[in-house]
């Protein structure tokens, strides 16, 4: 007897492709997507390049220059300097000096940190140096308040007066901290 071909039965495509669809959703949704994590620096605007730059004036004794090279070694006001957690108390000197020290600044509303590196400086170099340089000026924000480093940084969380004195004194001692553009002598890209 002959046998009866039997047809092959049909794939309905359309539950399939609601079923990958549905995959698809659910890999989105669960997926975690890894996002960069940057310095928070606000960025000056944009120069017009139809305007000449600004002249800037300042008292030489007023700027604190730390340079860091393509070989990580550092430069602080002339002098090379191998630890950076040297500089700390270093700027806290400088710009609590308030005029009496003829070598450092006037005041602290004038007192500028100047931050240069070359493009060949490691990464992890220059957030050790600027990491110090920031710290400086939360110490000196944490002894004016009473307060500890921790509690500066998050002074958000404080009650409205201890902002409205720490608002007064980042017045009274900016955070004046100049990163100038990075040197391409040291051999980096």
């Amino acid at each position: 007897m002959p046998r009866k071909k039997r047809n092959a039965g049909e794939v309905n495509a359309g539950s399939m492709a609601d079923i990958a669809f549905l995959l698809l959703i659910f890999f989105l949704v669960t997926t975690t997507i890894a996002s960069d994590k940057g310095l928070a620096i606000q960025l000056p605007p944009k120069p017009d390049p139809n305007d000449p730059p600004p002249e800037v004036k300042f008292n030489e004794r007023n700027l604190f220059k730390v340079l860091v090279n393509s070989q990580d070694r550092m430069l602080v006001e002339g002098e090379p300097m191998d630890d950076a957690s040297q500089l700390r108390e270093m700027v806290q000197t400088f710009v609590n000096n308030n005029g009496r020290d003829p070598q450092s600044s006037d005041n602290p509303q004038d007192a500028v940190v100047s931050f240069k590196t070359d493009r060949g400086t490691s990464y992890n170099r220059y957030i050790e140096v600027l990491d110090e340089l920031q710290g400086a000026y939360y110490d000196l924000y944490a002894q004016r308040l009473g307060l500890t480093v921790k509690q500066i940084r998050e002074i958000n969380d404080q009650e409205p007066s201890v902002q409205d004195r720490y608002d007064e004194l980042k017045k009274e001692i900016p955070m004046n901290i100049s990163i100038a553009e990075p040197s391409k002598v040291g051999g980096g890209n």
